[in-house]
């Protein structure tokens, strides 16, 4: 199989928060490719949505904690035979280099927005359904109004403090995401289970499954097993489990 929709499921709260990070920045970016006030606004909801991540996690001190992990891996990796110590020194120096990145970082991170009368305002407006209208937020529509290089680089100003962030989270979840090689698995009348030896920090699950197959996969677990599920949706009524046998591409992540 080489054409696969990949299905990912972290193990633990700390890789789930980075790839919803991941995934934020990733729409804020797409986003910003426009010039419309309708993706304006949508990068303005994805970029609060981070603002809310921040506010409720200390990323950098998760961020610094998960090199420390990397750093340590990667010191014992080198001492093994058959190892590229020119590509780990290589990692190594780059975790040194993004530790130090956010060690300088002054203050918390997303205070600059979150303190911000325009997202306060929009922020608030937003638990309601269309409250962001612009007889709600008449400052809003302003600055929606405003001519596209205009909001882009406001936009540019307020990402800037995130992108140690950013790259610190692209190092960390790639280098797990290519800490293991994918094996061949079939999953008997959809579904699939699996213990985790409890030695072995299993930080992520990905399933790979034909981008032309009729069914999704459905992932749950925990740090003792995780198990997989094939679904075939419907529009009308509740996806139910297929009952047939289903080969998939399996990586069990862990660094």
């Amino acid at each position: 199989m080489t054409d696969l929709i990949i299905y990912e499921f972290p193990l633990n709260e700390r890789i789930r928060t980075f790839i919803r990070l991941e995934q934020l920045f990733l729409q804020i970016e797409h986003f910003l490719q426009g010039d419309s006030i309708w993706e304006s606004r949508a990068a303005v909801e994805s970029l609060l949505d981070v603002i809310t991540i921040f506010g409720r996690n200390d990323i950098r001190s998760e961020l610094l904690k998960e090199l420390e992990r990397h750093q340590k891996a990667l010191t014992r990796l080198a001492r093994s035979q058959g190892i590229d110590t020119n590509k780990v020194h290589g990692m190594m120096d780059e975790i040194e280099n993004l530790s130090h990145q956010l060690r300088e970082t002054n203050g918390k991170f997303a205070s600059h927005l979150a303190g911000h009368g325009l997202f306060k305002s929009i922020a608030q407006r937003s638990a309601i359904p269309g409250g962001t209208c612009s007889f709600d937020l008449p400052g809003y529509h302003h600055w929606l109004q405003q001519p596209e290089h205009h909001r882009k680089q406001d936009f540019k100003m307020w990402l800037a403090p995130f992108s140690v962030i950013r790259s610190t989270i692209g190092f960390a979840l790639n280098t797990l995401r290519q800490s293991a090689l994918p094996v061949e698995e079939i999953a008997m009348a959809g579904f699939y289970q699996q213990n985790l030896d409890q030695s072995l920090p299993f930080q992520l699950i990905r399933v790979g499954l034909d981008r032309h197959s009729p069914f999704y996969a459905e992932i749950s677990g925990g740090k003792h097993r995780f198990t997989i599920r094939f679904m075939e949706p419907s529009m009308i009524d509740k996806a139910q489990q297929t009952s047939e046998d289903i080969p998939f591409q399996l990586t069990r992540c862990i660094f």
